[in-house]
């Protein structure tokens, strides 16, 4: 039950002259003490409108709203009209909703069964999964489910880094250095060591890079030579990179990377060249976009291409495929200048869904401080870090619960968790410290804590022989208000989740139905013999549901033992 909305509908009643339902939804608060009432209407910037002091106007608009059951009371204080939920009515209300919904409970028809893609995770080949690739990956995979939630259909697109010159320099490395048996042992790992020598070896001798933008030129060319180790080094880490996509539970509707649009760019310069819109800049072609950015580069001198054209041809395919509506890129925030130029060129050329474009930027995952580098080799494996959590998991769950009968799935389930969830609880926006104890830390508000409420609620209702009713259950447990409120603002989270492109709305509003839900188990006897029990166990149920679809929205399973 939506009884803002309800409150809305009287206030609109009365004042439907002066405020449309979404002024009055925005001004709507809830007031900071709960004997102060559930929702408060100010009416303060009424006091202009009607020549009125706010206390008045809040008098007049008690005596005149008529309230439907849902609301008990209404009061005028200090310049606001305050009213109080009837609490029994609403509890049973929200409690049924929400078990006669299921999984489905909190479903807003926003996106209307059409397109958004969603561009995340990205890893280049060649080089290790690390963990500056977990945020792209955890804020692209809730976005995915969040926007599946609101109505859209998701399409998960990876757009792998394989191609650019860095390829160029890992050939160079693997013929100067490189051990075929070696690589075949351990790819990632070995082709990192050669990277990483590369670079050191580049900074005592500059011609290696040349070399490198050599190869990358024979690259582009068709070399076969250079096309056969980049297909071996491209098949090798996909390969390893479908191992930490099986552990995170992520999937994607795309592969296909940089080098899918070799054979697109041509056509973008083209329609470029023919809108007039390209220009020489050094030898260079650039695209002039004014508006104080700097020029977007198209081709350099060379004639190789850039990330720019690259992402034009992507955006213009996936348009013609997808017929997409919108379209999310979940890029750090290093690339926001790249992004805000690809847009801007993109409008230029006269596409008007560019409008529905939008860079979902992220801050950094720091060690010490600094950001991790492939190229100085500072790198945190994500497939280590998933494993110590999983293995921690598994110690925990021998200690605690040794005849639990799926150690393994439940270790792997609470493991991988504990990862997700710690990124997700944090703004996306911000830069993230690696911590591994941080990470891997089991209580306070983290992901196996959640997950533990979830399978506590599980085991009350297994014991209390819960049986699922057709029947309206009526709620009468004040005790358990606090819940209740939590329970309804269920869909106001995925709302804003969905709005604000961020997944910490979700992850913070199961810490806290979770902390409601285990302060009220510890001062109620849910399971005790009494003429409540069969609504408590009712109580208990809604959150259950709400809990395990609000992990499921952040990419987490719920065990239902721990």
């Amino acid at each position: 039950m939506n009884y803002k909305n309800a409150f809305i509908d009287v206030l609109y009643d009365q004042l439907k002259d002066h405020l449309d339902k979404s002024k009055l939804n925005s001004m709507i608060e809830k007031p900071k003490y709960d004997n102060m009432g559930d929702l408060a209407f100010p009416c303060f910037e009424l006091a202009k409108i009607f020549r009125k002091p706010p206390h008045d106007i809040a008098l007049e608009l008690t005596k005149e709203i008529t309230l439907p059951n849902i609301f008990q009371n209404v009061e005028a204080v200090n310049g606001y009209v305050n009213v109080f939920l009837n609490k029994e009515e609403a509890s049973s209300l929200i409690v049924n909703k929400v078990i006669s919904n299921k999984e489905k409970y909190g479903d807003i028809n926003i996106g209307n069964k059409e397109v958004i893609t969603i561009d995340f995770s990205s890893p280049n080949i060649a080089k290790p999964f690390s963990m500056g690739h977990l945020r792209s990956t955890v804020i692209g995979n809730a976005l995915a489910l969040i926007s599946e939630k609101v109505g859209y259909r998701s399409i998960r697109i990876n757009h792998l880094g394989d191609w650019g010159t860095q390829f160029g320099k890992l050939i160079v490395a693997y013929k100067m250095w490189g051990d075929e048996q070696k690589v075949k042992e351990n790819p990632i790992k070995e082709l990192l060591k050669l990277y990483v020598r590369f670079h050191d070896e580049a900074e005592q001798d500059e011609k290696l890079n040349d070399q490198g933008r050599q190869w990358f030129k024979k690259l582009e060319d068709g070399d076969e030579e250079a096309l056969e180790l980049w297909r071996w080094f491209r098949d090798e880490s996909l390969q390893e990179f479908s191992k930490i996509y099986e552990l995170l539970g992520v999937n994607f509707d795309s592969t296909q990377g940089e080098a899918f649009y070799n054979d697109k760019m041509d056509s973008v310069v083209q329609l470029l060249e023919e809108k007039n819109l390209l220009e020489e800049s050094d030898g260079a072609k650039v695209v002039d976009i004014e508006d104080d950015f700097p020029p977007c580069l198209i081709k350099k001198r060379d004639g190789t291409t850039l990330y720019a054209t690259r992402d034009l041809a992507a955006a213009i395919y996936r348009q013609d495929t997808y017929k997409f509506v919108k379209s999310l890129y979940i890029v750090g925030n290093e690339q926001t200048l790249h992004f805000k130029q690809l847009f801007l060129v993109l409008d230029k050329m006269g596409y008007k869904w560019h409008e529905g474009l939008k860079h979902v930027s992220f801050g950094m995952m720091l060690k010490d401080g600094r950001k991790m580098s492939t190229r100085k080799g500072k790198v945190v494996l994500l497939e280590d870090v998933l494993n110590d959590a999983i293995n921690l998991a598994k110690n925990n769950i021998v200690e605690k619960n040794p005849t639990l009968a799926s150690k393994e799935n439940v270790a792997r389930q609470v493991g991988t968790g504990a990862v997700i969830f710690h990124d997700l609880k944090n703004y996306r926006l911000n830069d993230i410290e690696f911590s591994l104890e941080d990470m891997l830390r089991f209580e306070g508000e983290t992901g196996p804590y959640v997950q533990y409420t979830y399978a506590r609620a599980s085991s009350i209702l297994s014991k209390g022989d819960y049986q699922e009713s057709k029947e309206k259950v009526n709620i009468t447990d004040v005790e358990a208000w606090t819940i209740i409120i939590k329970l309804n603002e269920f869909p106001d989270a995925i709302k804003r989740a969905y709005e604000g492109n961020d997944p910490t709305q979700i992850a913070k509003y199961v810490l806290e139905i979770a902390k409601a839900f285990n302060k009220y188990y510890g001062s109620v006897r849910i399971l005790d013999d009494h003429d409540q029990k069969q609504a408590r166990l009712s109580i208990v149920h809604s959150v259950q549901i709400v809990i395990e679809e609000g992990l499921r929205l952040l990419g987490i399973e719920a065990p239902d033992e721990m």
